[in-house]
């Protein structure tokens, strides 16, 4: 799709230029214009298309981190253009930085769309909030303010260490949204070629949230037999009306279980508190797990699934360690009691979450009709979710009584 998108660009590219020759020779030229305007309209649409098409092969990881690369350069070449006196330099490199900005923003927007409100979207949307409302504002006043000087006779001066902060200020702002997007990914899904070591205050222990696949992965057909349904995902979105009602109630006590924990999580900084940080990344897979019992989130195959649970059984054990070592630390008492009982609940909920996990949804073509069954392991995998939340909770109180 891409090289057919790109290939319609190069061939619209040579009319494009025609029309634009024709309207330079006729500004006055009504059709001209008219011609003009049918050739914007359909370049727009082809580089629309090629936009989508690029997206639907690259990570949100990978945009950022070329991204966050181009615009390093962009603010080089801005300050520089500045130290030129070059203000036309100055005004192509301000747009383009605009322009990527507001992208970047865009696409981050978009994928926050994928997830359950909370703590990691927060995250990030404030700061892509912060690089909109407060960041990019700044830096276009001080790019007109220089753009302005320098134009003007005789050229004024500008303060170039205040055009330099605006400029730094943009990088660090997308900067910072790539470091919270990051923040569920595990260490092992990072890039070494980031520069993910500047997170030197966070825990090695489980500070973050796996990605469990992506986009590149969903060529998987777990339903080969069966046309229209490629993954698990897009079976927990067919499924009976009655069925996705009844699993909309379970995840709604799992949400109530959850506001419980973001209530007791919010009591604790979680920097350098790994007990804190491990619960949070437990949290995190829990929600993406329960959505996708709702057709939705980053998890499309039950083998998406199943590493999930997988992930939380790695935390889990982590937990339990940390935990009994607090345990270990208290005098004997009731308390000390119940934080060890907490464990073993935890320890008995992630292996039912890896069993249930497992459990595939069932899909048959009857007579031309898809008989869709999977509310039976829908509804075990939100409970055993909603079950080990509670002992997370449990566990987290219990470790700081």
């Amino acid at each position: 799709m891409v090289r057919y998108a790109a290939q319609q660009i190069q061939n619209l590219c040579p009319q494009v230029i025609n029309a634009a020759r024709i309207l330079a020779s006729r500004p006055k030229s009504k059709v001209a214009q008219e011609n003009m305007d049918v050739f914007k309209e359909a370049w727009e649409n082809q580089v629309m298309i090629l936009t989508d098409a690029v997206d639907d092969i690259v990570t949100v990881d990978d945009f950022l981190s070329v991204s966050e690369n181009h615009i390093l350069e962009d603010v080089n070449k801005c300050c520089l253009a500045l130290q030129d006196k070059d203000p036309e330099t100055l005004g192509r490199i301000a747009a383009a930085i605009k322009g990527r900005s507001g992208r970047i923003t865009g696409v981050v927007s978009s994928e926050m769309d994928n997830y359950e409100p909370g703590i990691y979207t927060e995250r990030v949307l404030e700061a892509i909030r912060l690089l909109k409302s407060q960041v990019m504002p700044n830096f276009s006043t001080k790019v007109e303010n220089a753009i302005t000087a320098l134009t003007s006779i005789p050229q004024r001066l500008v303060d170039e260490n205040e055009f330099i902060d605006a400029s730094r200020l943009v990088y660090d702002g997308v900067r910072e949204i790539r470091r919270a997007v990051l923040l569920n990914r595990g260490e092992e899904e990072i890039d070494t070629d980031t520069d993910w070591e500047e997170e030197g205050d966070v825990s090695e222990i489980g500070s973050v949230r796996p990605q469990v696949e992506s986009r590149t992965d969903s060529v998987i057909d777990e339903y080969p037999d069966i046309s229209g349904i490629t993954n698990a995902r897009e079976v927990m979105k067919k499924l009976p009306e009655e069925e996705r009602e009844k699993i909309a109630q379970q995840v709604e006590v799992f949400r109530v279980e959850k506001r419980a924990f973001d209530r007791e999580v919010s009591k604790w900084d979680d920097n350098g508190n790994d007990v804190i940080v491990l619960a949070k990344h437990m949290c995190m897979i829990m929600m993406e797990m329960t959505d996708f019992t709702r057709g939705r989130g980053p998890l499309k195959t039950t083998m998406d699934v199943i590493n999930a649970a997988k992930k939380i059984s790695e935390a889990g054990t982590k937990l339990d360690k940390l935990a009994r070592q607090i345990a270990d630390q208290c005098p004997e008492s009731n308390t000390k009691k119940d934080l060890i009982a907490y464990l073993q609940r935890i320890a008995l909920y992630c292996h039912q979450l890896n069993i249930t996990s497992k459990v595939k949804a069932d899909v048959q073509n009857v007579s031309g009709e898809l008989i869709v069954s999977g509310l039976d392991s829908a509804t075990s995998l939100i409970q055993a979710a909603k079950n080990l939340m509670n002992a997370v909770v449990l566990t987290v109180k219990a470790s700081y009584v």
